[in-house]
């Protein structure tokens, strides 16, 4: 392989990682397999990451972005507090449509018997959704779009543990099960008054 500049070799680097984490068999990526794909030897791949667990760290920092981004993309075009939350589900089960490798890393499928840090990343990614979800749910019972009585922590809970749900299944279905397929006729039962 012709000699690329350090950050395009990295971003390469990263594409395979996903792509390899695409395959539905969900087998365990090594950097010898990696280095493989890439024709590059190990000690290439370690020239950029100095661990496995810095690949799937760059695959996170990636998702927060992209994620995060269009969340408040979302949240300054949007001015209803259902219409937010309807965006925001309807993005992070497009986002993990598009991109499946990423559902496993979101889903946590492919951080088993890696860095434990990883994981406490995700789960501190999904707790800053839920508090998205959080801030969108108030703004919705002050705009009266739902009942003054309403338990906006519950209610965002529900709504992520619904996105994780849909994420675990696209992926534990070697990504047939579509996880927008039945967001319509669902919407309106989880963003009821």
């Amino acid at each position: 392989m012709a000699n690329k500049p350090a950050g395009e070799r990295k971003l390469q680097i990263l594409q395979t990682v996903a792509e390899m984490l695409e395959q539905p068999k969900g087998e365990k990526i090594t950097t010898a397999a990696l280095a493989a794909r890439l024709a590059l030897s190990e000690a290439a791949l370690y020239r950029h990451f100095a661990s496995k667990a810095q690949m799937f760290e760059g695959l996170i920092e990636f998702i927060e972005q992209t994620v995060f981004g269009l969340i408040n993309k979302i949240t300054q075009d949007e001015k209803s507090g259902l219409a937010q939350l309807e965006a925001m589900v309807q993005m992070l089960l497009a986002f993990a449509q598009k991109n499946r490798g990423m559902t496993r890393v979101l889903t946590g499928d492919a951080l088993v018997n890696e860095n434990e840090r990883l994981q406490l990343r995700i789960n501190q990614l999904l707790d800053r959704i839920e508090a998205s979800f959080k801030q969108s749910f108030r703004m919705a019972a002050t705009q009266g779009e739902l009942g003054e009585a309403v338990d906006v922590g519950a209610r965002a809970n529900a709504l992520i543990c619904y996105v994780i749900g849909r994420w675990q299944l696209f992926a534990k279905s070697g990504f047939t099960r579509d996880p927008l397929q039945g967001w319509p006729a669902q919407q309106p039962i989880l963003l009821s008054r």
